[in-house]
């Protein structure tokens, strides 16, 4: 019989903000924590969505047991779709968190074959070796859970995203007192998430943000908008509350934030006065003072309604002059420039706008550092890995932890497939395993690579220009062409001479080649009008030559059947 062991194998979320996913396995069991998604930056052209690699997760299915929820949020849950139809295992996590599972697995036809199992607070399930308890935690959704896990070699504690409210609203609150309790026996290992510890003291609280809100609703004398995370239900509780009170009706423009407000009603999550919530279609019987909208939108998507709303494309609504908009979320990296984008046109429009660097209308769901601290103090670990965050915010939780006990030799700060054994005394460093994260293009899953990108970066960059010609195969003469055609290159009407002295260089090139040599010809075409364009203009695009070659019959036939058509 093997020693006792626990191999931690961190396959997303260790130097990103997203993509989080864990793997923890014993000599018999394999958990997953958490299987989410990233969205690509301006680099990746075109890509739609990246989730982890899964490799090491498929070689490791006969031993798996399950996939543990932490929470909701698309960084959590959403590659799930891509995983699920590989492993037949049950997926566990609270009731809106898998509600919103359900509807992401819908939309994938998925629904009808993966066992979703809910878990209630303080619930505790036996997977294989390991068993996972569910500790309530506040964060930016309802119904996040931190892990307490036992493993062969001791407890161990994931805190998931969370935040420590000092003045919970309706009991969302992160639950100290069940983790210190937890914890007594003594933590082998706490990862613990960090994306907030450069922010010093305490996150704003809930009841701050809606103090903030009430004044912003009494002051109010037309309509206001709010934009705000489709899944944050606590703040959505808020608007539905300073609604009724100051006598407004509510409209949603969104469909996820229309989809998620269902799922919390019924599962009693949101509760609003019935006649609060309207259709857009009957705002005209009301006064603008009346009105508040929910919008999507908060980080300047180009399709959501509030960027429609700015260029004026909303098929239902328009901004009007003394319209006050209320930016209840953080700017993530990365959206600045699409937001502001947003702030500026809507001030365009007549518009007020609020966001969170001017007005305390928005609480961030990851702990600041002294909340940090007071976990770190409440669990005590003898062994500290910091996740969810970016190699600077890994660092600088690790000297955290040491500031409060945890040894520098045990403040360990590991990336994406660094897997790391926990024995019963000691541990051991494993080799790496590959977790370069699979692009998701369209319906197309991993078939967007490195040389895909390069060549859209091209593209991108420089643009490209097509050169078609016909060639006679038995005389070698050219039937038609060369037709030089620009796209993402030049403006062709204003550069028609350029174009022009570029079918010239293709004729040059044409009269030194010998008869049947295509590929000759191609290779010579794209050299010489690469070295024309860098010479004049100072480019260099992608150039494709398409040469094809007939004979003087197949070129009748196709006159012939052309000019049918015309007829």
């Amino acid at each position: 019989m093997s020693d006792p062991q626990l191999t931690v194998c961190p396959l997303g979320g260790l130097g990103e903000i997203g993509l989080n996913c864990m793997m923890l396995s014993t000599a018999e069991t394999a958990v997953v924590v958490d299987c989410g998604l990233i969205f690509p930056d301006d680099a990746l052209f075109g890509v739609d969505i990246a989730i982890p690699r899964f490799d090491h997760i498929l070689t490791m299915k006969d031993t798996l047991k399950g996939i543990v929820l932490t929470h909701g949020h698309e960084d959590h849950i959403g590659a799930l779709p891509w995983l699920l139809p590989y492993i037949d295992v049950p997926v566990y996590g609270s009731k809106f968190t898998l509600g919103l599972v359900e509807n992401k697995l819908r939309e994938h036809n998925l629904e009808d074959y993966v066992d979703l199992r809910v878990v209630n607070p303080h619930d505790r399930i036996q997977l294989g070796d390991m068993a996972f308890n569910f500790f309530p935690v506040c964060h930016s959704i309802i119904e996040g859970y931190a892990l307490g896990i036992e493993t062969p070699v001791g407890r161990v504690i994931h805190t998931g995203d969370f935040k420590i409210d000092r003045n919970p609203l309706d009991g969302h609150a992160t639950d100290l007192e069940a983790i210190s309790k937890f914890s007594e026996p003594g933590v082998t290992l706490l990862f613990s998430d960090s994306t907030n510890v450069e922010q010093d003291g305490y996150a704003l609280t809930e009841n701050e943000i809606k103090n903030t809100m009430r004044d912003l609703f009494i002051e109010a004398e037309g309509r206001i908008l709010v934009t705000l995370f489709s899944s944050h239900i606590q703040r959505m509780q808020e608007i539905f509350d300073l609604a009724v009170e100051s006598k407004r009706k509510v409209g949603v423009s969104g469909k996820s934030l229309a989809r998620n407000i269902e799922l919390a009603r019924d599962l009693g999550k949101l509760r609003f006065p019935g006649g609060t919530l309207i259709d857009l279609e009957d705002l005209p019987d009301y006064r603008d003072d009346e009105i508040v909208l929910l919008v999507t939108g908060s980080q300047g998507e180009s399709l959501a309604s509030l960027s429609r709303l700015s260029t004026g494309d909303h098929r239902q609504l328009s901004i009007k002059e003394g319209d006050l908009v209320l930016m209840s979320s953080r700017f993530i990296p990365g959206n600045t420039k699409a937001i502001t984008r947003v702030i500026n046109r809507l001030y365009k429009l007549g518009a007020e706008v609020l966001y969170e660097k001017v007005q305390g209308i928005h609480a961030s769901g990851h702990a600041h550092r002294e909340e940090l601290r007071t976990m770190l103090e409440t669990v005590r670990p003898k062994y500290f890995i910091p996740v969810h965050g970016e190699y600077r915010h890994l660092i600088k939780h690790s000297r955290l932890a040491v500031e409060t006990g945890v040894a520098p030799e045990r403040s360990l700060v590991i990336e994406d497939g660094e897997p790391v054994t926990f024995l019963l005394h000691g541990i051991r460093f494993e080799e790496n395993v590959p977790v370069q994260c699979t692009l998701v293009d369209g319906k197309g899953v991993g078939d967007v690579g490195q040389t895909v990108l390069k060549e859209r970066q091209l593209l991108a960059g420089e643009g490209l220009v097509i050169v078609a010609l016909v060639v006679d195969v038995n005389t070698g003469e050219i039937l038609r062409g060369p037709e030089v055609t620009s796209k993402g290159f030049v403006f062709e009407q204003q550069y028609s001479h350029l174009l022009e002295d570029a079918k010239c260089i293709v004729l040059d090139v044409f009269e030194n080649i010998p008869p049947g040599h295509t590929n000759k010809l191609k290779e010579r075409i794209r050299s010489a009008l690469r070295r024309f364009f860098r010479k004049v203009l100072g480019r260099d695009p992608v150039v494709i030559p398409l040469v094809i070659s007939i004979t003087g019959d197949e070129e009748k036939d196709i006159d012939a059947k052309c000019d049918k058509c015309v007829l």
